[in-house]
């Protein structure tokens, strides 16, 4: 039987956590007839009651770890925590907010095969939808999807989504360095540069219903086009990324 591990990093979502085991559980115990299961939360410097609430709501699981933060370490750093803390032969991740709803991952394994080494979930997929956000807001993410796929010369509509699942070599063979939501976009890149193989499933994403975004709009646009331009240079100018 092969190993999951799935990680869900949080800050500041003490709101969002007791729905979070009410529609996560459930998934996860059907999982449990295809795979050993290994929960891993990373409260990152959380300086509300979401560390009491981890503990309350599921600590009494033996397949959950809780990994805390002292400090905030944005989102790439909670990932780094929990990709060093998870011990999988696949590695899902998951938001704390439900914006996805967990039942993604029956789904996302389903894609996984022979010839696949991640799965992404994408709200733009021209069958997802993305609820709740402004077609304004729609506009900007595929013109940065579009850009990333000349880039990269691969199909992408959701570079910017942390709900994937790798196959572990992936994440022990490819390092990223942001320590921002540009995280897993970076890890996308740099994966697909490296030969690895990515599919896309169409999925819904639910604006969330508690707590605020962390997303800066402004911060991460500037970002991306810093992105782009490393992406650029190593494809045409053979620089390092």
């Amino acid at each position: 039987m092969q190993k999951l591990s799935v990680i869900i990093p949080c800050y500041n979502e003490e709101d969002s956590i007791s729905q979070l085991h009410d529609l996560l559980i459930p998934e996860i115990q059907v999982l449990q007839s295809q795979y050993e299961i290994e929960l891993i939360f990373v409260d990152d410097g959380s300086k509300d009651a979401t560390n009491k609430l981890l503990q309350q709501r599921f600590g009494s699981y033996e397949f959950v770890k809780i990994v805390t933060h002292l400090k905030n370490t944005n989102l790439g750093g909670a990932l780094r925590t929990g990709i060093k803390n998870s011990t999988g032969h696949l590695i899902a991740m998951l938001d704390s907010d439900c914006s996805y709803h967990p039942q993604i991952l029956h789904r996302l394994l389903a894609t996984l095969d022979e010839k696949t080494d991640i799965v992404g979930a994408s709200g733009l997929h021209p069958q997802g939808n993305i609820e709740g956000v402004s077609e304004y807001r729609k506009m900007l993410s595929r013109t940065v999807a579009g850009g990333y796929k000349i880039l990269l010369s691969h199909k992408i509509h959701s570079p910017t989504s942390m709900i994937r699942v790798y196959r572990r070599k992936v994440l022990e063979n490819v390092t990223f360095h942001s320590n921002d939501f540009m995280a897993v976009t970076e890890l996308l890149a740099k994966s697909l540069l490296q030969g690895y193989k990515f599919k896309e499933i169409p999925a819904i994403n639910r604006r969330r219903n508690f707590g605020t975004s962390k997303l800066n709009v402004r911060k991460e646009t500037k970002n991306h086009l810093i992105l782009w331009k490393r992406i650029a240079a190593y494809r045409f100018f053979k620089r390092k990324f």
